[in-house]
């Protein structure tokens, strides 16, 4: 799991150098040669929703994701304990959520081209149900690893 999160982790980063690189090709090409290119921000709009989907799934996986602890670190460990096994199982639950109506957008929008790049709609809108895929995965590993403490603090 570990692999796949760096993996995501590197391809989001290189997402955002690239489209970082794109934006200022554009504002090079409007301001220094009067002529942007007509692809820079459908191609970045790509670019971002791939690297964020990419970033949101490494994100759950590695625990640097938005969230609030104060009612976790408010309680018992035991209690503690429950409301993670709770939030993981939501969360994988959000996952299969993307995953099946991710594909189902891929699906729907993949005759459709973007002009400017002339490629299917549905590549832009692909790591929506791969990114939910892994996010249900990583919270369904998070699961066994919280009930498998829960054992070891038990038996």
């Amino acid at each position: 799991m570990r692999a796949i999160s760096d993996w995501l982790v590197k391809l989001g980063a290189a997402g955002l150098i690239l489209m970082t690189a794109i934006i200022g090709w554009q504002v090079f090409g409007r301001f220094v040669l009067n002529s942007s290119p007509s692809w820079s921000e459908q191609g970045t709009l790509l670019l971002m929703i791939w690297y964020v989907f990419f970033a949101a799934a490494a994100g759950f996986r590695e625990g640097f994701h938005i969230r609030i602890a104060i009612l976790e670190n408010s309680v018992s460990e035991s209690a503690a304990s429950k409301i993670r096994l709770i939030v993981n199982f939501v969360v994988a639950i959000f996952g299969l959520v993307l995953l099946i109506y991710g594909a189902q957008l891929v699906w729907l929008v993949w005759e459709f081209v973007i002009p400017s790049l002339g490629i299917s709609r549905g590549i832009a809108y692909l790591p929506i149900p791969f990114c939910g895929f892994l996010i249900a995965l990583f919270a369904s590993a998070h699961v066994v690893t919280e009930l498998r403490n829960n054992e070891g603090r038990t038996g």
